[in-house]
């Protein structure tokens, strides 16, 4: 059989040509899928946006909590020997502090060695355990030395990496002057120290230390002391300089002596509240205006194409479920008679936008008023009641594994899945399709040469024969 090198050689038809237009046609079934898959394609990043816009306001939704319309601050009146924290449960008020004494650790002083490497231990070639208690409730820190480490650098050394509660130094007072220096960590007369060695008396005493004692090897160099101070002419004392709970939800830092009393003011603090509040309308209207670009519509005369401007979820019931509950959470009446409502505090919704104002003033006033009453209407019972409870309900619901938001993604991809498989056994069957064609055309085109061939070769026959039939 002839081979034909380009489709029409042969047969003289443009066959080339009809091979392009049948191709255009069949690939034209892959557009309705595409277009979908763009749409599709086009919804998924939509709706990766909305799942962001709704997280963002969900965080400051959840921030809403009860304790932001309990906050207060402290104020003390000498800050230079005590500040003041506070949480949810102090009351506000004025207090008189006097502090008379800041709780010390107790330190403990060895007597001289000539320097700090040489064993002050006996030299058996044994060990020897070091005890260090502290007051009751404390486990002992138990230390096992050899002998090369009952020199003073060998000890100190030995104590700060058993890490326990006690700091060892060795100062040295003068070229041939050493003594090994133990610290408590903890302040206050309940941790005082006692040093005992068991399996060396020589260390034992040279180091050694009990209060009861009258034969201790080290003395005591700063004695540990009690924090003192009244609250209201309250006496208090305490092992730290940290006093909490004096009075209740303060928490006192105590830094130096006070000259006479001082004072401690607790006022309320509805900053945070503030901030959270706005922070909670700002993301709202974030998430509302998002949704409204997402749904966005341009009017086209009728006959004319939709704008390529109308936004992915146009018309998306999922979204505008969203926005509906969310709308009606955030207007419904939660609080008391005082406060029902978010607009009763000042943040009031525009009928034409749907947005959220707040009116900081009122809300100031609300908040200096009655905060308690708008907690109430905000946060509820923290469950079921409570415009952030509910809408916090809602949130959880449109985000969750099993939710709207991933419901409807879920959907989604799966259908790009199927367009996907759609396409490619589409675009498949196309290509098999013009495989045929050009197969069929092929065969045409060399059938049709043969033929042009064959009819030639009779023609230049049949005029041989009649040529030599006229001659004769």
């Amino acid at each position: 059989m002839s081979t034909i090198s380009s489709l029409g050689i042969g047969s003289g038809l443009d066959l080339a040509t009809l091979l392009t237009n049948l191709t255009t046609a069949e690939n034209a079934r892959l557009t309705p899928i595409s277009t979908q898959q763009t749409a599709y394609s086009a919804k998924l990043t939509a709706y990766g946006t909305l799942t962001s816009a709704v997280q963002t306001f969900a965080n400051s939704s959840t921030a809403l909590t009860a304790s932001l319309f309990k906050s207060s601050t402290a104020t003390s009146s000498a800050t230079s020997s005590f500040t003041a924290t506070t949480d949810s449960t102090a009351a506000t008020g004025t207090y008189n502090i006097a502090v008379t004494q800041l709780a010390q650790a107790q330190s403990l002083v060895s007597g001289v060695q000539t320097d700090s490497t040489t064993a002050i231990g006996a030299t058996t070639g044994g060990t020897r355990t070091l005890t260090i208690s502290q007051g009751t409730g404390t486990t002992p820190l138990t230390i096992s030395l050899t002998d090369a480490q009952t020199s003073l650098g060998g000890i100190r050394d030995a104590i700060n990496a058993a890490a326990g509660g006690v700091t060892a130094s060795v100062i040295q007072a003068s070229d041939s002057s050493y003594q090994l220096v133990l610290s408590s960590n903890k302040t206050g007369t309940d941790n005082d120290m006692t040093v005992s060695v068991t399996g060396d008396d020589t260390l034992q005493s040279k180091i050694g230390y009990n209060s009861t004692s009258s034969t201790n090897g080290m003395t005591e160099s700063v004695a540990a002391k009690n924090a003192e101070l009244t609250v209201n002419n309250i006496a208090i004392e305490r092992d730290s300089n940290t006093i909490t709970n004096a009075p209740s939800g303060v928490t006192l830092n105590l830094t130096g002596l006070t000259s006479g009393t001082q004072t401690l003011s607790i006022a309320q603090d509805n900053s945070a509240a503030t901030s959270a509040i706005n922070t909670f309308v700002t993301n709202y209207n974030a998430l509302l205006t998002s949704m409204n670009s997402l749904t966005q519509y341009t009017p086209v005369a009728t006959g004319v194409a939709q704008s390529t401007s109308n936004g992915a979820l146009l018309g998306d019931s999922t979204l505008r479920n969203i926005q509906t509950q969310l709308a009606s959470a955030i207007t419904s009446s939660q609080g008391s008679s005082a406060y029902p409502s978010l607009a009763s505090i000042g943040v009031t919704t525009d009928p034409d936008t749907g947005l959220l104002t707040v009116d900081s003033t009122k809300l100031s006033t609300a908040l200096s008023t009655n905060s308690a009453a708008v907690s109430q209407m905000i946060v509820g019972d923290g469950k079921t009641t409570g415009v952030a409870t509910l809408v916090n309900n809602l949130n959880t619901s449109f985000l969750s594994s099993t939710g709207t938001l991933t419901t409807a993604t879920t959907g989604i991809n799966n259908t790009l899945k199927d367009l996907t498989t759609q396409y490619n056994d589409t675009n498949t069957s196309i290509q098999d399709v013009i495989a045929r064609y050009k197969t069929q055309f092929t065969a045409l085109d060399v059938t049709i040469q043969q033929l042009n061939s064959t009819s030639s070769y009779l023609t230049q026959q049949f005029d041989s024969s009649s040529s030599s039939s006229t001659g004769s």
